[in-house]
């Protein structure tokens, strides 16, 4: 909750307290409440006087003087702490037709009353209310934030006027050709003119596409930091509310404002939120969203961008926006942020490094070749990782063991030290792995090995094999992919070659076997019985790995039938391959699994130094007796 929500709320419980206080002390005098029964005792005694009979209380004064053994001790205590003198008292009327002659007995005078509760209620509550409010509404007013109700339709953008947005171009890094796209938008907000004068037109609106990470919102900042324009940021559900026409309001109030501090910049992250496609409401009723919707596309068609208002929008989901949105003189000019590629990610790491203190020997390069698919945020993360690493073991700098570290917490979890596995349990994991990673070193498409490891490792990985890609790879071909499926079998083959069984440590390597060899049939026409023909799934989104929901299938069931034999023939030709490798490379698979027994993690150069060593030995002639 913000500040000034807080103090409103402290505000009203403050004068909720003033008020019960007023009523109690001012407009509710102190009163002693007495029994029926008492009361006619010290009506017989002559303790009452100035008697109001109402129609369900009596009311009056009661002399303090002369009350023992008339009242309790107790009673007559509460009436000594207001001090001497007369008191005033309450008790209920019943119904006594004696009464007014036991009075007149008593020479008490006494007068009567006829009740009316509606002066009491305003003068207790009503009027005190009334001046809460009205002082609630000036303190609110005063502070400046928004009264409630009467302004739910204002626009909840953040500005950012000229360098607050504390981001330029010099901070973002690795996506170099989508900054070139977006410089055109900044020289247009400083020199407007040098447009105008050729008779161009600015774009209208920039969408920014990427995977999340990627510096989409960064990127928008920074144009705004470059330009030194006030900067309106806001997502796309700041506008979405449970009241009717509430978004279509916040819609023509943000374009008013941007309007009256152009030149300026409108971002929207998130922009699939508030821009899904339109369609026909199943139940027949008005979707508030849609009117939002509508009236963003009405203002982005009202505007004219030679006033200075830009708008930029981010998503990552731009399968799922209204084609309105995308068409010409709306969103003009699409801006995509790909994964850095291998000289994206040092740029990247040397942006995030420059206040770390590194150690000489580290090598960024090193690093980004390591990390292949990470985006900015997986590395600016990254280094966060190693920085505390570094500052838990009390270094003074950060070295390459604390980025190598890192990168396994990030890509396999946090490792499980305190993990208690049964010695069987533990050999099998060390075959598992020896397995993986001899295919990999007998594959000559496959990426080279870079550690194996045997420590658990975040929920269920008991083991793993880092290989470490020598480059980029956009295309793939068959051979490569046979060959990463071969690795992928490594480990289950390895466990039925030595152990005679299986376990259910291989059920995520079967899972991405069959979804390779599913796409390599499906997707990639690489298969010679079914030809060059593609078979549609259900097609995931380009940039979140969330799959979409399943569709009416495009093909028969005999076809159907001819891809799971495909794929089942890819998966058991890959099965071959790898036992008759391994089988071949039996004591090399015994030594590198004894080797992870003895130190649980095994790198690159203790396993060539083993490779060699089988190499030598197998090389060598053997000696007749």
């Amino acid at each position: 909750m913000e500040k000034k929500h807080w103090i409103s709320v402290w505000y009203f419980l403050a004068a909720i307290f003033l008020i019960l206080t007023f009523e109690s002390y001012f407009l509710a005098p102190h009163v002693e409440n007495l029994s029926y029964s008492e009361f006619k005792r010290l009506v017989k005694a002559g303790k009452v006087e100035n008697l109001t009979l109402g129609q369900t209380e009596i009311t009056g004064t009661l002399k303090a003087e002369g009350l023992e053994g008339l009242l309790s001790k107790e009673k007559i205590a509460d009436l000594k702490k207001f001090g001497k003198g007369e008191h005033r008292f309450v008790t209920v009327r019943v119904n006594d037709p004696s009464l007014v002659q036991e009075l007149e007995g008593a020479n008490v005078r006494f007068t009567g009353r006829r009740e009316s509760n509606w002066i009491s209620t305003l003068l207790s509550w009503i009027v005190p209310a009334l001046l809460f409010f009205v002082l609630w509404g000036a303190l609110i007013r005063r502070m400046g934030a928004p009264s409630g109700v009467l302004e739910i339709g204002k626009s909840k953008a953040k500005v950012y006027v000229e360098k607050k947005t504390g981001v330029t171009f010099e901070d973002v890094a690795g996506i170099d050709e989508a900054k070139e796209e977006l410089m055109e938008v900044v020289s247009f907000l400083k020199d407007p003119q040098r447009y105008r004068r050729l008779g161009g037109n600015i774009p209208k609106g920039v969408l920014i596409v990427g995977a999340p990470g990627t510096g989409k919102t960064l990127l928008a900042k920074a144009v705004a930091g470059e330009a030194r324009v006030p900067f309106f940021s806001l997502s796309g559900s700041d506008f979405v509310e449970m009241f009717v026409g509430v978004g279509a309001a916040r819609v023509r109030d943000l374009f008013t404002q941007a309007q009256q501090k152009a030149p300026c910049i409108i971002f929207i992250d998130e922009l699939d939120a508030l821009g899904k496609a339109r369609g026909v409401n199943p139940f027949g009723m008005h979707d508030e969203r849609e009117q939002t919707l509508n009236q963003l596309l009405v203002e982005m068609d009202g505007f004219d961008t030679n006033k200075g208002v830009i708008i930029l929008a981010a998503t990552n989901r731009p399968e799922t926006l209204d084609p309105a949105l995308l068409r010409p003189g709306r969103f003009d000019r699409h801006v995509t942020l790909d994964r850095p590629d291998l000289k994206g990610r040092e740029k990247i790491l040397r942006v995030h490094t420059e206040h770390v203190v590194l150690s000489p020997e580290v090598d960024l390069s090193v690093i980004a070749a390591r990390t292949p698919g990470f985006v900015g945020a997986d590395l600016a993360n990254l280094v966060n990782e190693a920085a505390l690493l570094a500052a838990r073991k009390g270094k003074e700098k950060v070295e390459t063991a604390d980025f190598d570290e890192a990168v396994d917490r990030i890509v396999g979890g946090l490792e499980k030290k305190t993990r208690v596995m049964n010695p069987k349990e533990k050999e099998t994991v060390a075959y598992h792995e020896a397995g993986h990673a001899l295919v990999a070193e007998f594959r000559p498409h496959a990426d080279r090995v870079l550690k194996i490891s045997i420590i658990p490792r975040g929920v269920a990985a008991l083991g793993y094999t880092q290989q470490l890609p020598t480059e980029d790879r956009y295309l793939l071909k068959r051979s490569e992919l046979l060959d990463r499926l071969d690795v992928l079998l490594g480990g289950r083959v390895a466990e039925e070659i030595v152990f005679g069984d299986i376990s259910t440590g291989a059920q995520n390597d079967l899972q991405r076997a069959t979804d390779m060899a599913r796409h390599m049939i499906t997707q990639y026409g690489m298969s010679d019985d079914l030809g060059l023909a593609t078979f549609e799934e259900p097609r995931p989104s380009p940039y979140l790995n969330v799959p979409s929901a399943p569709g009416q299938r495009a093909y028969s069931e005999r076809t159907a039938q001819s891809i799971d034999d495909e794929v089942k023939k890819l998966l058991d030709e890959a099965h071959v391959r790898v036992r008759k490798t391994l089988t071949a490379q039996r004591a090399t698979l015994e030594s590198l699994a004894k080797l992870l027994l003895e130190k649980e993690v095994v790198d690159r150069t203790t396993l060539d130094n083993l490779l060699k060593t089988h190499r030598e030995r197998h090389s060598r002639p053997s000696r007749a007796g």
